[in-house]
């Protein structure tokens, strides 16, 4: 029988009712100050595997676990002093570090798909914290069909996933509105895997790459979530650096360029962050048959936006 999916407030019964169903083996879709996820213990593998088919994703694309702080972070990963630098500095928030998996360590092998490191990250969202305060830590990618738009919205998640997840706490519309940045740590060194809520500039003047040798050589295998070169994507066809559009086309402004809604009319970065998912859902239903997107400066988190851009933009499997 399949189980409708059910948007129940994200407050204390809610929180409680979420922990019960983690603990039960159980997947529940929740809001962090990104976008939202769909978690499941990270060592449950039987739950793990239920969010790779609720959301249709790739037994190679390995997930982020959340973790309450760095101490129960480092029961699971290899802790240098650049990475313990690095969660003093950004955690509790929107950076994920991937690092060498202890041997051992209480994760489902599919949280990993196969690779010898795992993403972590310590959420600054409330009820997140709650849940793996309840639940221990969380296995839990966006919320969404692989390889679609992210959710910024329980409507969004439960428009997405459908009768695929049972349960969507609903918190709200998330702060951030763009996934957290990931970088890989590894003998003093780092490297940018995807751009995201934390600026680049902001990691290097806590860990500048003089100071921590050369970055990681570069890599093309998928060694964290959002890597593929498709996703994010809606329906239509979208292009970028957009000054005008066609008919056809619904237009998503930024700055000077108004178009049919705007990514932030100021040129504000944050704001446009923020926007970006809501904009793209309302572009998808807006029934034109393409979108074009404006100009954003590859500066600050406009690098985030445009990395979403891009992959909401590249050819699709089969196109």
């Amino acid at each position: 029988m399949v189980e409708k999916s059910r948007i129940i407030a994200a407050d204390a019964a809610g929180i409680t009712a979420a922990v019960a169903r983690l603990v039960a083996g159980g997947i529940v879709a929740v809001p962090t100050e990104t976008v939202y996820g769909l978690a499941a213990r990270a060592a449950d593998a039987d739950a793990v595997a239920r969010i790779y088919a609720a959301k249709g994703r790739p037994g190679f694309n390995p997930l982020i676990v959340h973790v309450a702080d760095a101490a129960q972070a480092g029961e699971l990963v290899t802790v240098d002093a650049l990475a313990a630098r690095l969660m003093a500095a950004f955690w509790p928030g929107p950076l994920t570090l991937v690092l060498p998996l202890r041997p051992g360590a209480a994760v489902a092998g599919a949280v990993t798909a196969g690779l010898d490191t795992l993403a972590v990250r310590c959420p600054a969202h409330p009820v997140m914290q709650a849940l793996i305060a309840g639940a221990g830590p969380l296995a839990a990618p966006s919320a969404n069909a692989s390889g679609r738009i992210s959710a910024t919205t329980a409507a969004h998640v439960a428009a997405s996933l459908g009768d695929r997840v049972g349960l969507v706490l609903d918190g709200g519309a998330c702060a951030a509105g763009v996934e957290s940045t990931i970088i890989a740590v590894a003998d003093g060194r780092w490297q940018l895997l995807r751009p995201g809520a934390v600026a680049v500039e902001a990691l290097l003047a806590v860990a500048p790459l003089a100071a921590a040798g050369e970055a990681l050589a570069a890599t093309a295998a998928v060694r964290a979530p959002g890597m593929l070169a498709s996703h994010y994507a809606p329906r239509q066809p979208v292009r970028l650096g957009a000054t005008s559009a066609g008919a056809h086309e619904f237009h998503i402004g930024f700055g000077a360029i108004t178009g049919d809604a705007s990514l932030s009319p100021a040129g504000d970065l944050a704001e446009a962050a923020a926007a970006l998912f809501s904009l793209l859902h309302r572009a998808e239903a807006s029934g034109r048959a393409a979108i074009a997107v404006a100009p954003v400066p590859e500066t600050g988190l406009g690098q985030a936006i445009n990395d979403r851009l891009r992959r909401a933009a590249a050819p699709r499997d089969g196109a």
